[in-house]
Order: C-alpha cells, then structure tokens, then sequence
C-alpha cells in the first residue's frame, strides 16, 4: 500500500494517513567520526581514525585525541544531531566530549573511559542548552511511535552489530543511537557508526528485529 504524506512544517515531521502514525523528523546525520563515508573503512581497520582527513573539525588538539574520542562519541554525535535539528548551538564532537567529561557523565580512567554515564549526560543537555533529557532505565519500543508522534527524539541504547539488522548480536546495548522516527513497520534511526547508503540516516529497523539489539533503556530528549 502506498503511504500519501502531508507536510507539517511546524512540527518538523511527515505524518502517514491512513497508515498507522508514520512519524519522520527531518534532524540532519552526523557520524561520531568526521568523514562518515569512511566508516566502513574505520570499523574494517583499514583506516587508522589518526588519518581522517577532518579531524580538526572535531576540536581535538592532534590526531591522537581524536581518534582516542572518535570511538567513544555515539552520544555526542546522537546529541550534535538533536540540537542541530533544533537550532542550538553544537561543538565538535570531541570539544563536546570534553565538555561532558567535565560535567562527569564520562569518567576517565588510565586505559579508557567510562559513560555515557546518563544522569549527569541529562542534567547538563538540561543546564547548557534548556532542553528536556529524560532518563528511562525503562524503555518499551512500543513507546517509541507516541514520542516520536509527540516531537521528541530518543537516543537509545542498541548493540553496535544494528548496522546490520539481519545479524544476532550476542548481547544487547553498548552503542548509541538515535531514534527520528517511525513507520507501522520499523523505526527509523540515524546511526553513528552506520554504512553510508545503507544504514546511517533514516535506517529502517523492522520492528521485530529491535529487540534482539536494544538494551531498552535510553534518553528521551525534548524542548
């Protein structure tokens, strides 16, 4: 059945009719490395993250801190594309980390690093930019379509292997992504470490296959 759509500018989404709520807020994609057509060659190994040609756009002071942040930045690139879609201001994304290691929801330790640490990730999106972030420790997929319906955006915790919808991950969580929205047959994500063309912007996940690879717990962000 073909879906006819009707423009809702204000809202910022298209909505399906007859069909269910088809929810799909237009948030520009950003990668958590700064040539997301690279990553392929990054996750392959092909790639050391130090020889991405944009590193500096990120605001690490050398290679080296960057590609030390770029693995680690699912949740700023998840909140870099949010404020963006919502008119507020965004750093690079390893400035960004910097910053949020400051307000404690990253813990550094002598071999890596600790977080996305949610509590103090939600207070600060709340004091730095006035935005609502809740934290649900909880999260049923089957709320995904009201909040997204409701102009929220959802960052949620899903095992990186979601790239590929078809795999079995043998675990659940670990990665960041973020939901933008909805369809009756899958949710839509932008994914930070997706394949470009395949699954970084608007990546359909069949609403079966989402269980297999989310933690169901996340952060419900909203102005």
């Amino acid at each position: 059945m073909t879906e006819s759509y009707r423009s809702d500018a204000r809202a910022g989404h298209l909505r399906a009719a007859g069909h269910g709520d088809a929810v799909r807020h237009e948030v520009p994609y950003h990668a958590q490395w700064e040539s997301a057509e690279l990553v392929p060659e990054l996750l392959a190994g092909r790639l050391a993250a130090e020889d991405d040609p944009l590193w500096e756009r990120s605001g690490a002071a050398t290679p080296e801190e960057y590609a030390f942040w770029s693995w680690r930045v699912c949740g700023m690139a998840c909140l870099r594309m949010a404020l963006e879609y919502w008119g507020l201001p965004a750093d690079g994304l390893v400035s960004m980390g910097k910053e949020f290691l400051d307000a404690g929801a990253y813990v550094r330790r002598a071999d890596g690093l600790d977080g996305l640490i949610y509590a103090p990730f939600a207070e600060h999106v709340a004091r730095r930019w006035g935005i609502g972030a809740e934290v649900r420790p909880e999260l049923d997929p089957e709320e995904l379509p009201d909040l997204l319906a409701a102009g929220r955006l959802v960052m949620l915790s899903v095992h990186p292997s979601i790239r590929e919808p078809q795999t079995r991950p043998a675990s659940r969580g670990g990665h960041l992504v973020l939901a933008v929205g909805c369809t009756a047959g899958h949710l839509q994500i932008h994914n930070p470490s997706g394949m470009p063309g395949v699954s970084q912007r608007f990546a359909e996940v069949p609403w079966p296959a989402l269980p297999k690879f989310f933690a169901r717990r996340g952060v419900v962000l909203g102005r």
